[in-house]
């Protein structure tokens, strides 16, 4: 209930409004991705590197699809605040395991700007990875500032739209979601 100290209603707080990818569309996009990257890794050994918490979700069933044997570690970076990014890019937590010598395949929630992505890039670079390539379940080319060649799997392409839901949030809200949905401001 709104008080004269918090004068916020809960209609104006922000809601996932209409769906974009459906529970049922991320399922079966994700199927395919795992199956791209189980030819594509025939043979090789693999780590997932998951960058948390936007590819929990994202990163742990595209794990269950790829039929090799594999690993999954995780970095936390941080760099956004609320709906925009804040310019800074921070290494939060690191790696468990080494890379070097590895097939890595770096496990994003979205690509947009670039700019995170470019950090986690060069960071692991430097460990001396066998191969480095990435698997982003979202890519939002309209806001790119710095193109990323070594994106090799990409779930959707979705326009300029903030959205969240599945492991996609706004200050921690809606990372419960099945689906992806675009985000509702008062």
């Amino acid at each position: 209930m709104a008080t004269s100290a918090n004068p916020l209603h809960l209609s104006q707080d922000p809601a996932p409004g209409k769906i974009l990818i459906s529970a049922l569309e991320l399922q079966r996009r994700v199927s395919e991705l795992g199956a791209q990257v189980t030819a594509d890794y025939q043979g090789k050994a693999l780590v997932l590197v998951g960058i948390l918490r936007g590819s929990v979700m994202f990163a742990a069933d595209l794990l269950r699809r790829i039929d090799l044997p594999v690993t999954l570690d995780f970095l936390a970076i941080s760099s956004y605040v609320g709906r925009d990014a804040s310019g800074v890019v921070r290494l939060i937590k690191d790696l468990d395991h080494s890379i070097t010598g590895k097939h890595v395949l770096l496990v994003e929630d979205i690509i947009d700007t670039g700019l995170t992505l470019n950090y986690v890039l060069r960071v692991l670079a430097t460990r001396g990875p066998e191969s480095l390539t990435v698997c982003t379940l979202l890519d939002k080319p309209a806001r790119r500032l710095i193109e990323q060649p070594l994106v090799k799997y990409v779930g959707f392409h979705i326009p300029d739209v903030f959205v969240v839901g599945y492991g996609l949030d706004y200050n921690q809200r809606f990372r419960n979601l099945p689906y992806i949905g675009v985000l509702q401001l008062p």
